[in-house]
């Protein structure tokens, strides 16, 4: 299967990253190349373009698309929590500019066999890196009620997570959960009619949970996203997209902690805690998709792209 990927917010993300034809960048959720494509356009070969992914498929993939610049790319597959040590690797210690598109991408959601879709029947899988050996039957068979409730209810943000964690160790206690169409099913019979008819796919909430689960999605973020801000050179900026709200909340709070670190009580005259900004948010409120992007790409219409640009006081 081709590796189809439309990117969202491009030109947005492009104009924000402010490309520098000798500068040094990095993608660390490299996908179909899409954004990629665009800042090489913009390099000279004085110019550096790093590209990281977990997927192997979008390896081939962006390897291929990204031929004709093979004099400034080098592509890696890692997980962007260790894009420090990779760019150590590289004999890189700062670059002007780093881009993530989180969450899943369309050639994940349209190839049935990684099963990551709800929308028809393969086996409970959902890697982004299958080098891995946990899946996503690994979770539905063997987390306890408490523990499926817990991420249903976190990651999925679903009201009915409780009903469904309890209708799922009901069901695999006859036989394990093997496959996306069993696991529809179950969250079904899980989620009042009426629901279902006005509520969108019943099975979607779970789905993401299960997935952001896995994959450490939040996590990754959450424990990567300052080490990421110190490799920006003077005036980098990172752009990050994200799709739902647990992503986006932890880019805001991240983002607002980086420009102002200072923890004195408000009432102090001076600061004393010594905790200094290292930069400013571009993006005081989130760019959203167009309403002609919307259209032509309905997966846009969750996206928000924050911008955060590095300053040396």
């Amino acid at each position: 299967m081709e590796f189809k990927h439309k990117s969202v917010l491009l030109d947005e993300t492009i104009d924000g990253l402010r490309v520098r034809p000798d500068g040094i960048y990095v993608d660390g959720t490299l996908g179909g190349a899409g954004h990629a494509q665009e800042v090489c356009r913009r390099l000279s070969a004085k110019g550096r373009f790093i590209g990281i992914d977990q997927d192997q498929d979008a390896i081939v993939a962006a390897s291929e698309r990204l031929a004709a610049y093979e004099d400034r790319v080098k592509i890696i597959r890692s997980n962007y929590c260790y894009m420090a040590n990779e760019l150590k690797n590289l004999g890189i210690q700062k670059v002007d500019g780093i881009v993530l598109d989180l969450g899943v991408s369309s050639y994940q959601l349209d190839n049935e066999e990684r099963g990551f879709t709800y929308r028809v029947d393969a086996p409970l899988d959902m890697r982004m890196d299958q080098r891995q050996s946990r899946t996503a039957a690994d979770i539905v068979n063997g987390y306890d009620e408490k523990e499926l409730y817990r991420i249903i209810r976190d990651y999925g943000e679903d009201k009915f997570a409780k009903n469904i964690a309890k209708h799922i160790v009901a069901a695999r206690a006859s036989a394990p959960i093997q496959t996306t169409g069993e696991l529809t099913e179950i969250i079904r019979q899980s989620i009042p009619m009426k629901i279902q008819v006005t509520g969108g796919h019943p099975a979607k909430r779970t789905f993401q949970a299960i997935r952001i689960e896995l994959n450490r999605e939040l996590d990754v973020l959450r424990e990567s996203l300052d080490g990421m801000i110190d490799l920006l050179d003077d005036g980098g900026r990172i752009c990050i997209i994200t799709f739902h709200s647990l992503e986006d909340r932890i880019v805001k709070t991240i983002f607002r902690k980086n420009e102002n670190p200072c923890t004195c009580p408000s009432d102090f005259p001076v600061c004393v805690c010594g905790k200094k900004s290292k930069g400013k948010v571009i993006t005081r409120k989130p760019i959203l998709p167009s309403a002609t992007e919307m259209e032509e790409n309905p997966r846009s219409k969750s996206a928000k792209l924050r911008i955060f640009e590095r300053k040396y006081l």
